[in-house]
């Protein structure tokens, strides 16, 4: 049995930019779509997407070694996060009120003729 080099046959680690992290945790958050259907688009293990979720949340997630986020992305993303929730509340409230409008406009247009 031939003997290996060293390194060689060892897959390389890929390694993540911040920037990429953030926006995919973003992608999960804001499109509220599935994290496997994110994962797979980006290219990641679905796993460590969480992974990068639970981090970005201020959760435990995967060890220093696999790149924490540092603590000012945490705070930056929970922003994010607080924004993301009220301006969907807003939107909620708001399309309520356009189809209450909607139904009195109907109301009135058929008492009227």
């Amino acid at each position: 049995m031939p003997r290996r080099k060293p390194g060689e046959g060892k897959e390389l680690r890929r390694q993540f930019t911040q920037e990429f992290k953030r926006e995919a945790v973003r992608l999960v958050e804001a499109d509220a779509r599935p994290i496997a259907a994110v994962a797979r688009e980006l290219g990641v293990r679905a796993d460590l997407l969480r992974a990068w979720i639970r981090q970005a949340q201020g959760l435990p997630g995967r060890t220093a070694r696999a790149g924490r986020m540092p603590s000012q992305l945490t705070s930056q993303l929970t922003s994010q996060d607080e924004e993301l929730r009220r301006l969907k509340r807003e939107n909620a409230e708001l399309r309520e009120e356009r189809d209450i409008l909607g139904k009195a406009m109907a109301f009135f247009a058929r008492t009227t003729r």
